[in-house]
């Protein structure tokens, strides 16, 4: 009998599998673009939803720091602390980043 018709109905051998997968003619490859498509969307979403949340957080607060103090709406104060924390983030990611890549070019010479 045929490894083919072996198998029963409805299930592919694992190389028929392995062949319908990878030479599938509908399918599309991941890319760096498409990538950054979804990070843009999702970057686009969380946006409205800050969005939605700071208008929704309009009343006046008071923020005290050591000893300053001011009175300002929440939105404002969020924002500004989301931004803060953003900022951290890019200077942090930026010095591994540039840790790392001396760290390559060293070990390359």
């Amino acid at each position: 009998m045929d490894a083919d018709m072996s198998a029963p109905a409805g299930q592919a051998t694992p190389p028929q599998a392995a062949q319908s997968v990878a030479g599938s003619p509908g399918r599309v490859p991941r890319t760096r673009t498409g990538a950054a498509w979804a990070a843009l969307i999702a970057a686009a979403l969380l946006a409205v939803l800050l969005i939605v949340f700071l208008v929704q957080n309009t009343h006046s607060t008071e923020i005290s720091f050591l000893w300053m103090t001011t009175s300002t709406p929440l939105a404002v104060a969020l924002l500004i602390a989301a931004v803060g924390s953003v900022l951290l983030t890019l200077v942090l990611g930026t010095a591994r980043i540039t840790q790392l890549r001396r760290l390559v070019r060293k070990n390359r010479t």
